[in-house]
């Protein structure tokens, strides 16, 4: 090209030169000579300029095809040797050393239960709040601690009840002080009514003597009322358990004198405990009352329980709402602990792959995928999403296929690309979660 390109503007230069000259000689001669001999001149010095470009013109042709001829053996040349570098290139390919040794095997299709996961605290189903209702009154007897079981009706504490005594039997007396006056007015009221028609009384000393009897029946009353006001107080000095269930707190000491309302112990409720899940919003009608589910607690034993109730409202912060789990009476599990658990849904096939298999990098989880290129065997780093796990089990949502051969271990080892040496084809151990020997829950209506 560039040749032809140099010819091609010395031709025109040329050409032009040319013109420039004759026109320049042609004006001389116009000036000397006549005009019959003055055309017959152009005519012949423009042929010959014609005749003399025509020459110049074949003249760099045969340059131009001379030149092609001498830069086509070095093209051909060229070619050889792009050849015989990407020759050599696929040789010393196959001429690198694997990378690892691995083994191979595939993804497989287990049978997996569908589980919704979710964490929370373990709390008394109810929990009662024992008080007092004596006041000013001292502590005599604390009979239960923290831990013990009780029954309905047990007798927890007790108070001092001298002062109560007392004031009971002056009620008593002030009853009976009102009776005996209620008794002779009620007398008086009769002999007033049997005078009434004989004119020995007037109608104004009958009504006053049947007042006094109605007055003396009221007294009669306020009495009795006395009287059970004081032994309800003296009942209040001692404390009873409302329920069967567990002391989960005491806040009774000998010899306090205490309040009314003064809290003295908490009980749980027939001893019951519940798991206060929180599911997310979006797992939320998956859940059903009666849903079983499967609780870890904080020192690690596992039991099961079942739903008993799901919140109607969802918390404003975290967007979670409670789910209410009846656990076991039996079961190793305290209030207050923390524990995480899971929803048994049903189950479902799926891609699942052993924990070996996968490799994390970068926040990602991978596998390598064997393939032969070349004669060799090339390991390629896929990118795949997970799901369940169970037991050394993985699910794979996304990225491979069951026919594809994958490295069982040492993948951590490899980098995407690396040549490997594939010594046999295995299928990795399986290990799923033992099932919960729990007893379950029992089915209590709320």
């Amino acid at each position: 090209m560039n040749l032809d390109t140099n010819s091609d503007m010395n031709l025109d230069t040329n050409l032009d030169m040319s013109l420039d000259t004759n026109l320049d000689t042609n004006s001389d001669m116009n000036s000397d000579i006549g005009p019959t001999m003055r055309l017959n001149m152009q005519s012949s010095i423009t042929l010959s300029s014609a005749y003399e470009m025509f020459n110049k013109v074949m003249r760099h042709k045969v340059m131009l095809s001379k030149s092609l001829m001498l830069l086509a053996p070095f093209c051909i040349l060229l070619a050889v040797e792009a050849h015989a570098a990407k020759t050599n290139e696929i040789d010393s390919v196959k001429n690198i050393n694997p990378a690892l040794t691995v083994t191979l095997t595939q993804a497989q299709q287990p049978v997996l239960p569908l589980k919704i996961f979710a964490n929370g605290n373990i709390a008394a189903w109810q929990e009662a709040i024992i008080g007092s209702e004596a006041n000013g009154l001292r502590l005599t007897n604390v009979l239960v601690n923290v831990g013990d079981v009780v029954k309905k009706g047990e007798l927890l504490a007790d108070f001092s009840a001298e002062s109560i005594v007392a004031e009971l039997n002056q009620a008593k007396a002030s009853l009976m002080e009102a009776e005996a006056q209620g008794k002779e007015a009620l007398n008086n009221a009769d002999r007033a009514r049997t005078l009434q028609n004989t004119g020995a009384m007037s109608s104004q000393q009958i009504d006053q003597y049947t007042t006094a009897a109605d007055t003396a029946k009221a007294r009669i009353e306020v009495a009795k009322a006395a009287v059970a006001t004081q032994q309800i107080r003296l009942n209040n000095t001692k404390i009873f358990a409302p329920d069967s269930g567990i002391i989960s707190s005491r806040n009774a000491t000998v010899g306090a004198v205490v309040g009314t309302g003064t809290e003295l112990f908490k009980l749980i409720r027939q001893a019951r405990l519940e798991w206060r899940a929180e599911v997310i919003s979006a797992d939320l009608p998956k859940i059903k009352v009666g849903t079983q589910a499967s609780v870890t607690a904080a020192d690690g034993s596992t039991f099961t329980g079942k739903v008993r109730k799901v919140s109607p409202t969802v918390d404003l912060q975290t967007r979670n709402t409670l789910v209410y789990v009846d656990l076991p009476a039996n079961s190793s599990a305290k209030a207050g602990m923390f524990a995480k658990g899971e929803f048994i849904m049903g189950q479902s096939s799926t891609l699942a792959v052993a924990q070996q298999t996968l490799v994390m990098r970068d926040g990602f989880t991978y596998v390598f995928v064997v393939k032969a290129d070349h004669g060799k065997q090339i390991a390629k780093q896929i990118k795949v999403q997970t799901g369940r796990r169970i037991g050394n089990l993985v699910e794979i949502i996304s990225g491979i296929t069951s026919k594809q051969m994958l490295v069982a271990t040492g993948g951590a080892f490899l980098s995407d690309n690396d040549i490997v040496k594939v010594v046999s084809s295995a299928q990795l151990p399986v290990t799923l979660p033992a099932k919960p020997t729990a007893t379950p829950a029992n089915s209590v209506k709320n």
